[in-house]
């Protein structure tokens, strides 16, 4: 109890890391307790970073801000049109066909599974195939009805998907017009002498933008080659799955794993066994090779200096917490992380070395003394 007294006392003796502490309660308070109703603002300040280096990009060319933000914004919504009434539309299409087509790709598969217990008869029997049918078609049925009460209830919130279509580029715009009034603003809640929390921060913001301006290029790159080889390779629904593909980079190691089910799964029942479904296992496992190795390097500028293990347990930890947005910030979460657990020891640090100084000349001048 003594040794914890002693070091809650050296811990917070420090103003900073008081101040620090505050600061990420307060943080993580809003997003637990508001998380969900100022998720369109989250959105904003999203793609609000994305296009903040096109802007700087601009004012480096000696244009103003106010018209930098402008041209800006004007190609954000041109994009943005696009993706709605160009490949939105395109997507809804091909998953309706998927949808179609799907009884007749459970009917196939049952075929398949009946037909082992001929081939192998040592190790499966009918009886065993006719539970795993079973066990499969009851949780279709259950998959079924989930996404059947989704749909419906998706339909009941189109007045407030309308609205976050017309709110969140309004949000853009302003936090990409105000950026400095906002930062200024919300500066002034915090006390004038808060270097700890000031450098954490410097080293949050940087990882962060980087990680989502790379992670943004990575998902439109990783989804256009994708879509590109599998239209090429005559893979059917290919903007469905390239899109698959791209958002699954926001995963890493476990997203690559999870989307190789269904183009696995597309291409067999396209293809069934043959070159065909090879060429294109082939080629997905070539582009997830190059997305690793050449386009990640590329594109993340700075590195995010984190073990393996360390993203997999932040994307379980921040995902479960979160859901979608856990998922898409456990990194730069993770990052956060690193980010305190380095300067609050280092400050500590500081403090121990200098109390300890003139100790350690004491030692130094006592040994000399025995020596002589």
């Amino acid at each position: 109890m003594n040794l914890l007294t002693a070091w809650f006392k050296r811990t917070f003796s420090d103003p900073q890391v008081v101040i620090l502490g505050i600061v990420l309660v307060a943080g993580a308070a809003v997003v637990f307790g508001l998380g969900r109703m100022l998720a369109p603002v989250f959105a904003s300040i999203v793609i609000a970073y994305l296009l903040e280096a096109a802007v700087a990009r601009l004012q480096r060319m000696h244009l103003p801000r106010l018209p930098s933000v402008f041209l800006v914004f004007v190609m954000f919504l041109a994009s943005f049109l696009f993706l709605l009434f160009g490949l939105v539309p395109m997507l809804t299409r091909q998953l309706t066909q998927l949808v179609q087509q799907l009884p007749t790709y459970i009917n196939q598969g049952q075929e398949l599974l009946l037909q082992l217990p001929e081939k192998y008869p040592q190790l499966l029997s009918e009886e065993q195939i006719q539970r795993l049918i079973e066990s499969v078609g009851a949780e279709l049925a259950t998959a079924g009805q989930t996404l059947l009460t989704w749909s419906l209830t998706s339909v009941g919130n189109v007045v407030g998907l309308l609205v976050l279509l017309i709110l969140i580029p309004v949000l853009v715009f302003f936090l990409l017009k105000d950026k400095r009034l906002l930062i200024d603003w919300f500066s002034g809640f915090l006390p004038s002498e808060r270097h700890l929390v000031s450098s954490v921060w410097a080293d949050v913001e940087a990882q962060i933008a980087n990680y989502v301006r790379g992670k943004a290029g990575e998902i439109v790159i990783v989804g256009a080659v994708s879509y590109a080889t599998f239209t090429a390779l005559g893979l059917q629904y290919s903007a469905l799955l390239a899109t698959l593909v791209g958002f699954s980079v926001l995963i890493p190691y476990i997203g690559a794993a999870v989307i190789t089910l269904p183009i696995a799964f597309v291409a067999f029942f396209q293809w069934g066994w043959g070159w065909d479904f090879g060429q294109v296992m082939i080629a997905y496992a070539i582009l997830q090779a190059l997305d690793g190795n050449v386009l990640v390097p590329l594109l993340f500028s700075e590195a995010l200096d984190l073990h393996p293990v360390a993203i997999i347990v932040a994307i379980l930890v921040f995902g479960g917490l979160w859901g979608f947005w856990g998922i898409f910030f456990a990194i730069p979460l993770a990052t956060v992380v690193q980010a305190v657990l380095k300067a609050w020891p280092a400050a500590l640090k500081e403090e121990n070395t200098e109390d300890n100084a003139g100790d350690g000349t004491e030692v130094l001048v006592a040994g000399g003394s025995a020596e002589t």
